[in-house]
């Protein structure tokens, strides 16, 4: 059975965000146009590291670029979006793999989510020619121009930084009554 493959080529919106309080957050990746809207939930980690790759990725272009490639050094105004995500948010499913690339003929960041599954976790002992990958059941593939790839990236490393503070001496997530910090002995530290 083939894939069902959600492709937005270039997607009128495509953002980072969350729901819920902090702590307690929940990651979207989201991409609308028109009516149709795809939401698919990741961990924060993964919304972090896709957001650095991706700016890696485009100073890359840039570097190596023949001239012809327009790639902005930064997020274009006009393409900031702080609105919240599209509602109601229907999560499509819980992502594992991403894969990252720079289309050149189309000058498009390629982002490509596969499913998390079971069957998808290897062991380090494991030897490669072991590995069987399953074939995903669905496919989230969203292309977008390098001016919107930097403001998706600004967006997402904000909603990263918008959560918990970290403790100044382990670097642990603070919750608004404190956290028991380890470099203290397990002793109640806050943020006050």
């Amino acid at each position: 059975m083939s894939p069902v493959i959600h492709s937005y080529d270039p997607p009128e919106r495509f953002v980072a965000g969350t729901v819920g309080p902090p702590g307690q957050r929940t990651f979207f990746l989201q991409a609308r146009s028109g009516a149709r809207v795809t939401s698919v939930s990741l961990e924060k980690q993964q919304v972090s590291v896709l957001a650095e790759r991706i700016d890696e990725l485009l100073d890359e272009v840039m570097r190596t670029g023949d001239g012809e490639t327009t790639v902005p050094a930064v997020a274009p105004v006009g393409l900031e979006d702080p609105n919240p995500l599209e509602q109601p948010i229907v999560e499509e499913f819980r992502a594992g793999t991403m894969t990252l690339s720079w289309d050149a003929a189309d000058e498009r960041i390629v982002v490509e989510v596969f499913p998390f599954t079971e069957e998808a976790l290897i062991s380090p002992d494991q030897p490669e020619e072991e590995i069987d990958e399953p074939e995903p059941e669905e496919v989230f593939v969203v292309r977008i121009p390098a001016g919107l790839a930097r403001a998706f990236s600004k967006r997402a490393q904000s909603v990263v930084s918008a959560g918990r503070q970290p403790c100044p001496f382990c670097g642990g997530p603070v919750d608004p009554g404190g956290h028991l910090c380890p470099r203290a002995n397990g002793f109640r530290r806050t943020t006050e």
